[in-house]
């Protein structure tokens, strides 16, 4: 296992998720990004720590993203680039950074190349200037400054923008292509923070406690353990323990060991009733 600093960790940036469309407030569709951004994070030692859901409105999907550019850490947004209608987020972008749209030109030469190959395919003859062909270049009009983000699926990029403390990854909202790219931004932009932390999750089932009389306990933890997170999830129908309260922290190794042990000590010492102990 490699030696990490304190510093360092506390230098790994925290994950945010954007979920954007309608269509899952309305039910019509199920997330399925959340899931999957969990799995990527933490197969690379990586965890999110928010997530945000918008419906099709510019007033909110700008001000969320204005919060995002303004917050230090990394968001990853996906849904709304295309170029239709009901499409907003380029535009929101855009009015958050305080900046113009523009065709970007290399997202340019790829949407036209997308284009000819569709024209290949159909057997018929590319047309530049295409009314239709025209308007698909919409979904490479991006904020100025924009980076784009490949997109191996159909070549259609998504981007990348800088505000004043958060960085957002904008990518389309369909699975297929989204998390392929989700996945190239993580290897590309982020590869030095991969297992950095070596999380690991320890915690313990107490019987017959308040939350309230555990709270001072874990305070003192979290104060003498920079870095680790000390939680309480608390039950009162669990079918196995009943009434408990489930106290742990989660962090990375080797401080969460020792943080876990000085959590189990204070508990001894409190005279709380414990039981099984889990590992994640």
């Amino acid at each position: 296992m490699q030696s990490t600093s304190i510093s360092q960790l506390q230098s790994v940036p925290e994950f945010g998720l954007i979920i954007v469309g309608d269509e899952i407030l309305s039910g019509k569709r199920a997330d399925k990004h959340m899931s999957k951004v969990i799995e990527l994070l933490h197969a690379r030692g990586l965890t999110l720590s928010q997530v945000e859901i918008v419906g099709d409105s510019r007033a909110r999907i700008t001000k969320l993203l204005e919060m995002a550019f303004d917050t230090s850490g990394v968001y990853f947004s996906c849904g709304g680039i295309g170029a239709t209608p009901d499409d907003h987020t380029r535009q929101c972008a855009a009015q958050a950074l305080g900046r113009d749209l523009a065709l970007h030109p290399d997202a340019e030469v790829l949407i036209r190349q997308r284009m000819k190959d569709l024209a290949k395919e159909s057997g018929t003859e590319y047309q530049a200037d295409h009314p239709d062909n025209i308007h698909r270049l919409n979904m490479g009009v991006f904020p100025v400054g924009a980076e784009l983000i490949p997109n191996p699926y159909n070549k259609i990029p998504g981007f990348t923008c800088e505000g004043s403390q958060g960085t957002v990854h904008f990518v389309p909202g369909f699975p297929v292509m989204a998390w392929p790219m989700i996945e190239w931004v993580l290897d590309s932009k982020y590869k030095h923070f991969h297992q950095l932390s070596n999380t690991q999750e320890l915690s313990v089932i107490v019987y017959g406690a308040m939350e309230a009389a555990l709270t001072p306990h874990m305070i003192a933890i979290e104060a003498a353990f920079p870095g680790i997170k000390v939680f309480s999830l608390p039950s009162v129908d669990h079918p196995v323990h009943g009434k408990h309260i489930e106290l742990g922290v989660k962090g990375a190794k080797p401080w969460v060991d020792q943080a876990y042990q000085a959590l189990k000590q204070r508990m001894i010492d409190f005279g709380a009733s414990m039981g099984p102990e889990m590992v994640r």
